[in-house]
């Protein structure tokens, strides 16, 4: 009988790389019931994330792995906003301790065993009318196979304006911005005319004319969704923020 269940065991270690943690869902599939899991928990052979998550004992989690099974799990689960940016290289410094900004399009909780070993926040935001179809300009990392779905940089920074007023500094957004010169003008166009969110269409496109970024005189004000012409106005920690059509 411990032959068999070193045999499965085996069998499961070669499909599941270090540091990849797996669900009940996924044992059962490769023949490991939930009662045999348990016998390789209690062995050393497995170890236990959580209930009906199970990693192997020889290496430490891993991100891209852990954000992929979260992918499975909750709806829409993407790496956006400030994150994204500074994944595609567009930022102004380095935190000492980033937090991972996460958007999804449906309410969830981030699990301890996530967010223990990777600090993280988690918003559940739908930006754009797509969204309810299918999540445009987000794709793997870099193209890599089962690599973490992330936003194009033109999607995150939109995303990154969307919580300003609300999470995120005007200060801080600004000066990305003006990082984010390389824009591609027709991808930001696309997502801009889908936006159903007033303030982030006239601050992206404010930005970009004050700081005068090349995206910015490719845009067609009059094709956005921007609003009446009337002024949007809220009151945010910094200050009331005005932003004109």
């Amino acid at each position: 009988m411990t032959t068999i269940k070193r045999s499965k065991l085996n069998s499961l270690l070669t499909q599941v790389p270090s540091g990849t943690p797996v669900t009940s869902e996924d044992l059962a599939l490769e023949g490991v019931s939930a009662d045999l899991a348990v016998h390789y928990v209690r062995a050393g052979w497995l170890k236990r994330l959580a209930r009906g998550v199970y990693m192997r004992p020889d290496a430490a989690l891993q991100r891209d792995p852990s954000l992929w099974l979260l992918q499975r799990q909750i709806p829409g689960l993407h790496v956006g906003g400030k994150t994204a940016l500074d994944w595609h290289g567009v930022r102004h410094y380095v935190s000492q301790v980033p937090k991972l900004q996460l958007y999804g399009l449906k309410s969830a909780r981030l699990p301890a065993w996530f967010t223990d070993s990777f600090p993280a926040e988690y918003r559940r935001k739908q930006l754009f009318s797509s969204d309810a179809t299918g999540m445009k300009h987000v794709g793997p990392f870099e193209g890599r196979a089962n690599g973490p779905n992330v936003s194009s940089p033109e999607r995150a920074f939109l995303e990154l304006m969307s919580e300003v007023g609300v999470r995120q500094p005007l200060a801080e957004a600004r000066e990305l911005a003006e990082s984010a010169y390389g824009l591609r003008a027709s991808v930001l166009g696309e997502l801009l005319r889908e936006c159903t969110n007033v303030k982030t269409v006239r601050l992206c496109l404010q930005l970009g004319r004050e700081l005068t970024l090349p995206w910015a005189k490719k845009l067609d004000p009059a094709s956005l969704p921007a609003g009446a012409d009337r002024p949007w106005v809220s009151r945010t920690n910094e200050g009331l923020l005005v932003l004109k059509k």
